[in-house]
């Protein structure tokens, strides 16, 4: 299988030695769970994307700074592609901005949530379990970092996983699209220094929770098996 990863954002050059661009955490995750995954990357942050659809088998969107209802061309476009995916029942992945993007794009919402900021390690809990679900627990830990929420979910989407912070925290169309807004490809370090970075952003009392947070671990490797399942369904 042929993975396309749409870049949406770039790491800051002094975590890029120990973390690699966003596209490496996530060859890092799947590729270590399947040697056979291929990987594409296109910058769709510079404007860069697919002029074949069919040049993948499926794609993944990744995580960003930017809100996806920010006044930006280059999102513009990727919502064009995303509903040109979605027209063609292409596979497809969204991760935090881009479970977001995919909501704004076939007619849900996204916004500054009420809430605040989620960081470090939260628990979503499954309401339903997909088929490409294992046979554990419908409670799952997952690293956060964000401040937007898909309020309103798309058209045709399944709500299978949320939070009493967080919702609509995976979500499904049809056996194509699947939306995390959470980060199976940090790792706790990365997660750290996100936090250190955005500490008076996020204020002290969620840097405090979120720092004490990482005394557990992601199941990151759980969540990358999911994708996959659900990528080869």
């Amino acid at each position: 299988m042929k993975l396309g990863i749409l870049k949406t954002d770039t790491v800051r050059p002094e975590w890029v030695p120990g973390y690699g661009e966003y596209p490496d955490m996530f060859v890092a995750l799947l590729g270590q769970l399947d040697p056979a995954l291929e990987f594409v990357t296109w910058d769709a942050e510079q404007g860069e994307l697919p002029t074949d659809i069919d040049a993948v088998d499926a794609y993944l969107i990744t995580g960003s700074k930017s809100s996806v209802y920010d006044d930006k061309q280059w999102i513009r476009d990727l919502e064009d592609f995303v509903r040109e995916l979605d027209a063609r029942k292409k596979k497809l992945v969204g991760i935090c901005f881009g479970h977001q993007l995919v909501a704004q794009a076939l007619g849900g919402k996204t916004e500054k949530s009420a809430k605040g900021w989620g960081v470090g390690l939260h628990t979503h809990t499954f309401s339903s379990r997909p088929d490409w679900h294992d046979e554990e627990g419908a409670d799952f830990r997952i690293l956060v970092s964000h401040q937007d929420q898909v309020t309103q979910v798309a058209a045709g989407s399944t709500v299978l996983a949320g939070s009493e912070f967080c919702e609509n925290a995976v979500c499904q169309i049809g056996d194509h699209i699947l939306t995390f807004q959470g980060h199976p490809e940090f790792v706790p370090g990365y997660s750290r220094e996100i936090m250190n970075f955005r500490r008076e952003t996020i204020g002290e009392h969620n840097y405090s929770t979120g720092m004490e947070s990482l005394v557990n671990d992601p199941e990151n490797d759980r969540i990358g098996r999911w994708i996959l399942n659900f990528l080869k369904r």
